[in-house]
């Protein structure tokens, strides 16, 4: 059970890091480093004429899909529901994550990248589902 604990726990991590997209800025500080997570600019999407709200709003839904996914995942991990569940919420978790991610991307959310890219071969690939030691 702790197995299952403990990956329903980095789901939820990595979902919550993404609060950052939809949390106010924090103050710029004097030689500080720029906050990488907004959604007023798409390197990929404004130059195609997506404006600052349109943007806001994607980004806002696939945040709402990323968190549901990896709930309904975190929620199949530890055993509530079915393991169906489990890698529906992965695959939807992380593509919500990985389309958020790559469309507002900067250097330093390659880590999250690389996280949803594994978790998606771990569900579809290797067929792992957590199970209990």
């Amino acid at each position: 059970m702790l197995l299952r604990l403990l990956v329903a726990g980095f789901l939820l991590a990595h979902a919550a890091i993404h609060i950052g997209f939809v949390s106010p800025r924090p103050p710029a500080t004097a030689g500080g480093p720029p906050w990488p997570f907004t959604l007023d600019h798409s390197w990929l999407l404004s130059p195609l004429g997506m404006g600052p709200d349109a943007l806001r709003l994607m980004g806002l839904a696939l945040f709402a899909v990323l968190l549901g996914g990896y709930a309904v995942a975190a929620i199949a991990a530890i055993g509530w529901l079915p393991s169906g569940a489990w890698v529906a919420g992965v695959v939807i978790g992380s593509a919500a994550s990985l389309a958020l991610l790559l469309a507002f991307f900067h250097p330093w959310l390659v880590l999250g990248v690389l996280i949803d890219l594994v978790l998606i071969w771990a569900v579809l690939a290797a067929d792992w589902v957590p199970e209990p030691a």
